[in-house]
């Protein structure tokens, strides 16, 4: 078991005000300035809550992926994901698409397809977001 943690400070309302993702558990990085602006395209320079959640997204999927083909025999050379949030003011996270583009000798596009439509099943934060009204995902071969 391993808990991640991340410390975050606010000041102000919602529109007005602003915050900053203080540290995180491991020390990687500290002081992300965050803002409701920056969450509605407004304002550029800050992330975002959605903008970590594709990272992790991008990062776990690919982690799942690689797993799948290695423990299937056929482990990928490289793997090159992205993923895009999808926020609506109002409504909230609408949609998340994943992108990846994969170097894996030895197995051809379906079987790298099916592979990939496997991680996004078990990639852990994909089941965090499992109310997200659409994950779509867009895998092939480099």
């Amino acid at each position: 078991m391993a808990d991640s943690t991340a410390h975050v400070t606010w000041s102000g309302s919602l529109l007005e005000g602003s915050g900053t993702i203080e540290s995180v558990g491991s020390g990687v990085f500290s002081a992300l300035p965050i803002t409701w602006r920056a969450r509605t395209g407004e304002e550029g320079g800050k992330t975002t809550p959605e903008e970590l959640i594709a990272a992790a997204h991008a990062s776990c999927f690919s982690m799942a992926l690689s797993h799948g083909l290695a423990g299937d025999g056929t482990p990928p050379e490289s793997l090159e994901t992205s993923a895009t949030v999808t926020f609506v003011p109002g409504t909230g996270i609408t949609k998340v698409a994943l992108t990846v583009r994969g170097s894996v000798p030895g197995l051809d596009e379906a079987g790298f397809v099916a592979a990939a439509e496997a991680a996004v099943e078990n990639c852990p934060v994909s089941k965090a977001l499992a109310a997200v009204p659409e994950i779509t995902l867009d895998a092939s071969l480099a």
